[in-house]
């Protein structure tokens, strides 16, 4: 156990080495010595990466827990389609420019309330009608995302193409117009809910287990589901509201944790996995700025490399079973 111990730490110090090499990387590459003007651009985004990457992977991780899946993420939920369809609503009712020009706090919790509350009410009702059927609620999940795509699909065709072009820019993932406002209370959410998963690691760690035995160690598992999908919303609610939907991230991180970590307790997992995001994001942020010239975007990076692990994570799964 010792042992086991010990490698692990030796794990977390390395990805926490790589993390903060890369950081600094970022920050101090091609700054011209104005180190004032670089820190003061690169280092909100820096936070928000820091705050998206340990949203991704405690929600993400926990899911899967939550599912017995390995290739599941938050978002079959449906929740980046609920996003898009928000912003195409109040950009259809309220029109480009006013969301643009509007940057209050008000408009961004409007966002995270929306999402949260459409999320998590969905998800009360439909456990209860299926008698918490997690997987009827992941079924029905896929068919309103595509009900909300349908939905903002025709928005979008009847919309100003003056309105939707500036829509498009607010439906991709995007750290360069971050606000300071909506960083901090962003952050002071976010963290608020990641310290209820890393409390609640214990009882992740049994339902781990599967739903029956952690019944028999004394956990609700109905109630912990409904909480769990609470909190789970909230944090993927919190980071699609503030920077867009990255939908692989979490399926990277996890899955790369697993593997790298090799173990079930989840505060190990949740610390590799926050670190394998915040590595990646900053890493193709990197890319992005000194090599694509800002040529692409973060997401479609991400997607990109998301889809070919998920390919390659599936053709694996299947030579194992034969």
């Amino acid at each position: 156990m010792k042992k086991q111990e010990q490698r692990s730490s030796v794990k977390v110090m390395v990805l926490l080495l790589a993390v903060l090499g890369i950081c600094f990387l970022y920050l101090s590459y091609n700054t011209y010595g104005n180190w004032t003007f670089a820190l003061e651009l690169r280092g909100e985004k820096v936070l928000a990466f820091i705050f998206v990457g340990i949203a991704g992977a405690f929600s993400t991780i926990s899911f899967q827990t939550m599912t017995q899946n390995h290739f599941l993420t938050p978002n079959i939920l449906g929740l980046d389609s609920l996003y898009v369809l928000v912003q195409t609503l109040l950009f259809f009712f309220l029109g480009g420019h006013q969301m643009l020009d509007e940057t209050s706090l008000t408009t961004f919790l409007m966002n995270v309330l929306l999402m949260v509350g459409l999320s998590v009410t969905l998800s009360y009702f439909l456990l209860k009608k299926s008698g918490n059927d997690l997987f009827l609620l992941l079924m029905v999940g896929m068919i309103l995302g595509t009900f909300f795509n349908s939905i903002s699909t025709f928005l979008q065709v009847v919309m100003d193409p003056n309105e939707y072009d500036l829509l498009q820019g607010r439906l991709f993932a995007s750290f360069g117009n971050v606000d300071s406002q909506h960083l901090l209370i962003a952050g002071i959410l976010i963290a608020s809910l990641v310290l209820f998963l890393w409390i609640k690691s214990y009882s992740l760690d049994v339902l781990h287990l599967g739903n029956n035995q952690a019944k028999n160690l004394g956990i609700n598992v109905p109630r912990f589901q409904l909480v769990l999908l609470f909190v789970i919303s909230g944090l993927v609610g919190l980071s699609t509201a503030l920077v867009g939907p990255v939908t692989f991230l979490g399926f990277i991180v996890a899955n790369v944790s697993y593997q790298w970590m090799n173990t079930y307790r989840h505060r190990e997992l949740f610390i590799a996995g926050s670190l394998l995001a915040i590595f990646l994001l900053v890493f193709a942020q990197f890319l992005i700025e000194q090599v694509f010239k800002l040529n692409t975007t973060l997401s479609i990076v991400i997607e990109f490399v998301g889809g070919l692990y998920f390919i390659r994570k599936i053709v694996s799964e299947r030579k194992q079973r034969r």
